[in-house]
């Protein structure tokens, strides 16, 4: 009698996790002289688990005079129950159970299971599941659905599906684990075919695991009829109301970007407000963001801030994205503040599309400092959105410094990572390291497939090495627009204008449609081979037959066209007809075409019309003053140089910079910090000995449009000028 009334206390001590009461309880046990009882001593062990002292349970536990499979059930189940954190101590309490002589059950087995799809150790899983065949467990459906979603959770579909398929008794579990498994390894069309299978064979009911399951694996456009129909049968069986289904089913249209369905399912669950919960607003901001739509997502997190629902983390990364993506850096800072005040800010993830936001933002400062508080993490897409943030912002020898120091601390990149430093040796014309990544980039598999494939040819190209370029190109499994415009681009800024054509009609020929940045690729390659007609033919091609609204990035090109042919005039009626606002650019592509051509009337028209539009760039200034400074208009040379001063206009100095023997030399106008400035002085000096006694002329542009001889410095200020030419 007294062992059942202990029995009963110690529950109904467990149910209120009352462990001052439980202590009690275990001293008395321990003075009545009844811890020898397995009985009492299990229900101690359950008792400080159920509280959550999992050491109080261990040290209890090691302490029995005797053990049953329940004891060991009891601490082995506890421990599972803490995911990943418990999983090692499940193993090796597996291990230790295993050198007593007591048979482990089905509750042991679920236990041993789960533990082992948290640690991602196959090798244990799989022996357990022996163990579990020689002790006859197999046949509990209870134990086979465990054992199926370890497989599942592993990733050894095969092994899940032969386990599925050898179970005498399934239940609704079983089928929404194995669908669950397929949909996690993106295997839409095998998890609704596994779903129809279930309503075929009438073995389980249709319930919300299941749907959720099958609705999760259906996140492609080509999948949206099937997750119509899935929705048709949730509104048939009455499950569309519950909250998970009809989360799944807001992601479900986001992610085949049918957004007005995606919220039109969020606005019936908004009908009732228990059915909403900060799940569903993330689903359906995250969507708005992720399908280009940043303004729409901004504007229901506000929503959803004005109806006391508390975003999750997940909610933050959707926010983050979408204020990155419209660069409003305001609305940034603001939900970085609300992410701190709920204590978000050291989640990997959070962190990631901070850096995202800041960079994008053009804050890299901000975006490093984010970084630098979690780059001990292994994550390689923090790492990646901080060495895209890089590149993004110009800053390419910190991108490839980032690069290196992820090696040395063995973080492996992906697709994405490679990309951006691909980017990053494009734009420094490093060659030499551009190659060492593409040897990386064999080495981790990655072959030429998308991205890394378009990246790598386009680093070539502007290396100017386009046989390596083509040669990447061919070796592509497969190719978008994107690879194709990187190879016209690169075979047509490297005066291969003919071979960039070609490889148009190759494109045309593979079926591949051609966007706007493949006509601006044509229209540079005309403008290099001095094809006037054939430049208008592609840009009415490209309106007329494709149905492409003209950029003016097009416009641009036909300038430069018209401008590079000698037809400055008919370039500037082509500027004065553009229909669309194009700021300055037009006007500097023609100002820059009339220094060259020494069009000075209509170099002085445009120069009046950069002026009128405030133009910000100091090389406008400069020229249009040369200009009337050649037609010895000095009063319009004062009015230039007044108004470039008055207008805090400044002339951004120049840089440049070569690769030689492993390493990049950058020079700086109008600084002389390199290391070896003494030996590049001597060298300048010797070579302008050279350059005079042979007579040897060149022309400055930026000063004047009459030539100049070159002659032997006679001050610091003349050495600053020659160093320049000759490392520029």
């Amino acid at each position: 009698m007294e062992k059942t009334l202990l029995f009963r206390l110690f529950l109904g001590t467990a149910e209120r996790k009352s462990i001052g009461c439980g202590k009690c309880l275990h001293a008395h046990i321990i003075k009545a002289g009844l811890w020898a009882d397995t009985f009492l001593s299990n229900s101690t062990v359950n008792m400080y688990a159920k509280c959550g002292h999992l050491p109080d349970a261990s040290a209890a536990f090691d302490e029995m005079l005797s053990r049953d499979v329940v004891s060991w059930n009891s601490l082995i189940n506890s421990y599972s129950h803490l995911g990943a954190a418990g999983a090692p101590f499940v193993l090796d309490l597996f291990r230790w159970m295993r050198t007593e002589p007591i048979i482990p059950n089905a509750f042991t087995f679920a236990g041993v299971f789960t533990a082992a799809s948290y640690v991602g150790d196959g090798f244990a899983g799989r022996e357990s599941h022996c163990i579990a065949v020689k002790t006859g467990s197999c046949g509990d459906v209870f134990v086979g659905s465990s054992l199926l979603t370890m497989y599942c959770k592993l990733g050894l579909l095969s092994d899940a599906r032969k386990v599925f398929d050898n179970m005498s008794q399934r239940n609704s579990v079983s089928w929404a684990a194995m669908i669950s498994g397929y949909a996690a390894e993106k295997r839409g069309t095998e998890a609704f075919v596994m779903f129809k299978l279930m309503l075929a064979r009438g073995e389980s009911d249709v319930n919300e695991f299941a749907l959720t399951s099958v609705l999760s694996a259906l996140y492609l456009p080509e999948y949206l009829d099937k997750g119509r129909q899935v929705h048709g049968l949730a509104i048939k069986n009455g499950l569309s109301s519950f909250v998970p289904v009809g989360n799944s089913l807001v992601t479900l249209y986001a992610k085949c970007e049918r957004m007005d369905d995606s919220l039109s399912v969020f606005d019936e669950t908004s009908e009732d407000a228990d059915r909403k919960n900060s799940i569903t607003w993330s689903a359906v901001i995250t969507g708005y963001s992720q399908n280009g739509h940043s303004d729409k997502a901004l504007e229901l997190f506000s929503k959803m801030h004005s109806a006391g629902v508390q975003p999750s983390e997940f909610t933050f990364v959707g926010v983050l994205n979408a204020c990155a993506d419209r660069m409003v850096l305001l609305h940034g800072k603001e939900a970085h503040g609300y992410l701190l005040k709920l204590g978000f800010e050291l989640q990997v993830y959070i962190k990631s599309a901070l850096v995202h936001m800041y960079a994008q933002c053009g804050c890299i400062d901000e975006a490093r400092r984010a970084f630098d508080q979690l780059h001990h993490e292994a994550d390689v897409v923090l790492w990646s959105t901080m060495i895209g943030g890089h590149v993004q912002n110009g800053d390419h020898e910190e991108a490839l410094a980032l690069y290196g120091r992820m090696e040395r601390q063995s973080i492996s990149p992906n697709d994405l990572t490679l990309a951006s430093v691909l980017k990053a040796c494009s734009n420094l014309a490093a060659l030499e390291q551009g190659k060492q990544v593409h040897a990386r980039v064999l080495k981790y598999g990655f072959r030429s497939a998308i991205p890394v494939g378009s990246a790598l040819s386009t680093m070539y190209a502007k290396c100017g090495s386009l046989e390596d370029c083509r040669l990447v190109f061919q070796r592509m499994p497969s190719k978008d627009i994107v690879a194709w415009n990187s190879i016209i681009a690169g075979f047509s800024h490297n005066g291969r204008g003919e071979d960039a054509l070609e490889l148009f009609e190759e494109m045309k020929l593979g079926g591949t449609e051609p966007d706007h940045v493949t006509f601006v690729n044509l229209l540079c390659a005309c403008s290099h081979m001095g094809l006037v007609e054939k430049g208008w033919f592609f840009f009415r091609l490209m309106q007329d037959e494709y149905g492409l609204v003209a950029k003016v990035e097009h416009y641009a090109c036909m300038v430069d066209i018209l401008s590079r042919a000698g037809l400055v005039e008919n370039a500037k009626e082509f500027i004065e007809s553009v229909p669309i606002d194009h700021g300055t650019s037009l006007w500097r592509i023609l100002l820059a075409a009339c220094r060259d051509r020494r069009s000075v009337d209509t170099g002085a028209y445009a120069g009046e019309r950069l002026l009128e539009l405030g133009t910000q760039d100091s090389s406008a200034y400069i020229l249009l003053s040369n200009i009337y400074a050649a037609l010895n208009r000095w009063d319009d040379v004062e009015r230039v140089r007044r108004t470039m001063r008055e207008r805090g206009v400044n002339k951004d100095p120049g840089c440049s910079w070569i690769e030689f023997k492993s390493g990049v030399h950058v020079f700086v106008s109008r600084e002389l910090l390199h290391p070896q400035i003494k030996e590049i002085k001597e060298q300048v000096r010797r070579l302008t000995k050279h350059m005079r006694l042979e007579g040897y002329q060149t022309c400055n542009h930026l000063h004047s449009f009459h030539e100049e001889i070159i002659q032997e410095p006679a001050n610091e200020e003349e050495e600053f000028q020659l160093i320049e030419s000759c490392v520029s």
